[in-house]
């Protein structure tokens, strides 16, 4: 699986330094991630709150943990001592209950709604703009970057430009805040993130693919 990141990264005339892997081990027991530990990932994400927090207890402590699914604002509370990176604020409700129960900064993503699908999640492009700037005047998270879902369909041409229109998005709100640490643009997945890597993404969240290798 590096080597097909390494290998993306190269034909784009990028480094395979500047792209960070995530393992998605949404459904998997946690005795499936410590072959993984062991050869050095370090970095692990889920899509639900209660599958994150019952694999945490059962792995090292050296372990980070992001959040890429949906946050409920009623599991807010129990999630935020847990995770290093929240990949889906999405709406102003949820900066709220963050600001409730945060004691202290969280490091967050803008999910973008890019895909042409309607049960994708994520803040519509044009309200993007107005998102961003009450995360970046609130105590209580640190905006990172943005992170999207492509449409699921086989058309390679559709899925690079809902990518391109992320990355565009991602490198004007760098210019224009570069007061932030804003260095993450989470985009790519299983089946898309070689095309993700070519167009821009620093973070790809990976699951089957490398369950699959490891089987």
């Amino acid at each position: 699986m590096r080597e097909r990141i390494a290998q993306a990264a190269l034909r784009a005339g990028r480094s395979p330094q500047e792209i960070t892997l995530l393992v998605v081990s949404k459904g998997q027991l946690p005795q499936r991630l410590w072959p993984l530990y062991h050869a050095g990932q370090r970095l692990f994400g889920e899509n639900r709150v209660q599958e994150l927090l019952a694999k945490k207890p059962h792995l090292p402590s050296d372990v980070v943990w992001h959040l890429i699914g949906t946050l409920q604002t009623n599991k807010v509370k129990a999630v935020l001592p847990h995770i290093a990176l929240l990949h889906s604020l999405d709406r102003e409700s949820l900066l709220v209950e963050i600001e409730k129960r945060a004691t202290q900064p969280l490091p967050c993503l803008i999910e973008v709604k890019i895909a042409q699908e309607g049960t994708k999640h994520g803040v519509p492009p044009d309200q993007l703009e107005k998102l961003v700037e009450r995360v970046l005047a609130s105590p209580a998270v640190v905006l990172r970057g943005l992170m999207g879902m492509a449409s699921f369909t086989d058309d390679k041409a559709q899925i690079r430009r809902e990518f391109r229109l992320l990355y565009g998005w991602y490198r004007r709100l760098a210019e224009r805040y570069p007061e932030a640490p804003i260095d993450t643009l989470s985009m790519g997945m299983s089946s898309d993130f070689e095309m993700a890597i070519e167009e821009g993404s620093t973070l790809v969240r990976i699951g089957s693919a490398v369950f699959a290798e490891a089987d």
